[in-house]
């Protein structure tokens, strides 16, 4: 039997490809499984900078294993357990000290939409389309997404999105703040491969602050928030990647981080 998703390092990049086209990537406990064990191979690696998670096939994701679901409805204890899995999956790609960049084609619809809200950067290509699913068919998201569509669309925005069911085209889910980056079809993967290995030239653990800062601080107010981020400049400042960086600066070349 096919790996339900292929976990490999290119790089400083540790990349999650989902790996059932034929499903439409759809997303059963153990894809879940496999993408925490993945995620936490490349947080425990000094050499990963970044998370890169793609898909093959079409479709990046449209949802939820229904079948299943299915199968769990009349067992409350393994339905909790389903449900709670993949939030505490998606929570942890939230909070992961690494950048999560994801890289959508196709459709990316319910629980795949809930995939794509968990990381940190997104790249669509150009004829990718997002939405919520679930009311369409007497559903209700369950992995986080009632949660963070409000939060980065507006609560407006999100119920829009989540009683109509429409799919936004790849440029109206820029336009709602869902995504960062549209490319050519062809050039996703390349694109986002591109980005992270960017990303791999900077500090890991400063950029790791930075993301806790944002993740965490959003749920504070000014006040703690600004403590917040005094602490870690307080604690950060002292370190050996900014004394490189400074020299960097100084000296006008590119700075190398061994953190």
């Amino acid at each position: 039997m096919s790996d339900v998703i292929n976990a490999a390092t290119e790089g400083s990049v540790g990349i999650i490809e989902l790996a059932r086209p034929e499903k439409f990537n759809c997303l059963s406990l153990e894809v879940h499984e496999r993408i925490s064990a993945a995620r936490e191979k490349f947080e425990a690696n000094r050499e990963v900078r970044s998370i890169l998670i793609r898909a093959q096939g079409k479709h990046f994701c449209t949802g939820a294993d229904l079948t299943e679901v299915k199968g769990k409805l009349n067992d409350p204890v393994a339905l909790d357990h389903f449900i709670a899995f993949g939030m505490k999956n998606l929570r942890a790609l939230e909070s992961s000290p690494l950048p999560v960049v994801v890289a959508v084609q196709g459709l990316c619809l319910a629980g795949g939409i809930e995939l794509m809200l968990a990381c940190d950067v997104c790249f669509a290509a150009e004829t990718a389309q997002f939405g919520d699913q679930h009311a369409q068919f007497g559903l209700i998201p369950g992995w986080g997404g009632s949660q963070r569509l409000t939060r980065l669309m507006g609560l407006r925005r999100a119920l829009d999105l989540m009683f109509s069911a429409r799919w936004l085209k790849a440029d109206e889910a820029k336009e709602a703040g869902l995504v960062n980056y549209i490319v050519p079809d062809g050039d996703l993967h390349k694109a986002a491969l591109d980005y992270c290995q960017t990303i791999a030239t900077r500090s890991r653990p400063g950029i790791a602050e930075m993301k806790r800062l944002a993740r965490e601080g959003a749920d504070l107010g000014i006040d703690q928030q600004m403590r917040l981020e005094r602490d870690a400049a307080v604690r950060a400042l002292p370190s050996d990647d900014v004394a490189e960086g400074l020299d960097a600066f100084e000296n006008r070349r590119k700075p190398t981080f061994k953190a």
